[in-house]
C-alpha cells in the first residue's frame, strides 16, 4: 500500500526497514503494529540475517510517541502490537542484529528504538534526547536501558533534564558505533550489514541470546547456564553442521561457507 508507513526492502539476506511517515517518523498505535509484523517476520525468516531500521527524509530518523494520535485518542498504554513500542524492544527471542541508522532527530521513544537495536550508525547531524519529563510522562524503556549503557550520572542527567545532545557527544558516550556524513550513512549501515549477513548466523543467534538471558546475571551463573546446555541457540550452534564447518575451514585455511544449520 503506498499510504503504508513502513517501507520494507529486501537486499538477499538483508532486510531494509524505513520508518517513513512525514512530517516526522511519529509513532501512533497502527503504527507500531505494523513493526511488530515486520519484525517479527525478519525474526521468523530464515532467509534474513540482518536487518536495518532507519527513517524517511533527512531530518527525523523518529520523535518516538506521535502526540497529536494521543491527543485523537491513542492511549499511551494500547496495544502496541508484537514487540511492544515500534516492534523491537520487548520482541522475544530476536537472535539476528540489527543496526539502527539514525539519520536526523532521534528523541524520545525514537532514541528508545535505536536502543533496541544492536549497532547504532547517526549522520553527522543527528540529534538526541529524551524529554518526556517536559510532557510529565517518564522514557520507562530508556530508563531501564540507558544507565546500563552508558555511565550512570550521565544517563540519569539526559534523563533528568531532557535535554538535547548531538552525534558526537553520543558517540563520546559510547551510546553510538560511529558517526558517518548523512550523504553515506546508508552505504555504511548496508556494507556493515553485508558483513554481517555473510557472517555465521548461529553464532550470532548464541552471542545475542546469551547477552541479553546473562545481562542481569551472576558471571558464574550465566557460564553454568552455558555448561548446563540451557541456551538452546548454544545448544544448536554445538550440534550444528556450521560448526563443524568453521572447523574444517580454518585447517583447511579457507572462508567458511555457512549455512544456518
Amino acid at each position: 500500500m503506498s499510504d503504508n508507513p513502513i517501507k520494507t526492502q529486501r537486499r538477499g539476506a538483508v532486510l531494509e526497514v524505513t520508518l517513513d511517515r512525514p512530517k516526522a517518523n511519529a509513532i501512533d498505535l497502527v503504527t507500531s503494529r505494523i513493526m511488530g509484523d515486520v519484525f517479527t517476520e525478519f525474526r521468523d525468516d530464515p532467509e534474513l540475517r540482518v536487518a536495518i531500521i532507519t527513517g524517511g527524509g533527512e531530518k527525523f530518523f523518529c520523535p518516538g510517541w506521535d502526540l497529536k494520535a494521543a491527543a485523537d485518542g491513542d492511549a499511551v498504554d494500547g496495544d502496541y502490537g508484537k514487540g511492544g513500542f515500534g516492534g523491537l524492544q520487548e520482541l522475544r527471542g530476536l537472535n539476528k542484529p540489527v543496526i539502527a541508522a539514525v539519520n536526523g532527530i532521534a528523541c524520545g521513544g525514537g532514541l528508545e528504538l535505536a536502543l533496541s537495536a544492536d549497532i547504532i550508525l547517526a549522520a553527522d547531524h543527528a540529534q538526541f534526547a529524551l524529554p518526556e519529563i517536559r510532557s510529565g510522562t517518564v522514557a520507562d524503556a530508556a530508563s531501564v536501558k540507558l544507565p546500563k549503557r552508558i555511565p550512570y550520572h550521565i544517563a540519569m542527567e539526559l534523563l533528568l533534564t531532557g535535554r538535547w545532545f548531538d552525534a558526537e557527544e553520543a558517540h563520546r558516550w559510547g551510546l553510538v558505533n560511529r558517526i558517518v556524513t548523512a550523504d553515506a550513512l546508508m552505504e555504511e549501515a548496508r556494507k556493515m550489514a553485508d558483513d554481517l549477513a555473510s557472517g555465521p548466523p548461529l553464532v550470532f543467534a548464541a552471542i545475542k541470546e546469551i547477552v541479553r538471558e546473562a545481562e542481569d546475571m551472576k558471571f558464574q551463573d550465566a557460564m553454568n547456564r552455558i555448561t548446563r546446555s540451557q541456551f538452546e541457540t548454544v545448544e544448536r550452534l554445538y550440534r550444528s553442521e556450521d560448526q563443524l564447518e568453521g572447523a574444517r575451514a580454518f585447517a583447511e585455511k579457507r572462508d567458511p561457507v555457512w549455512k544456518g544449520r
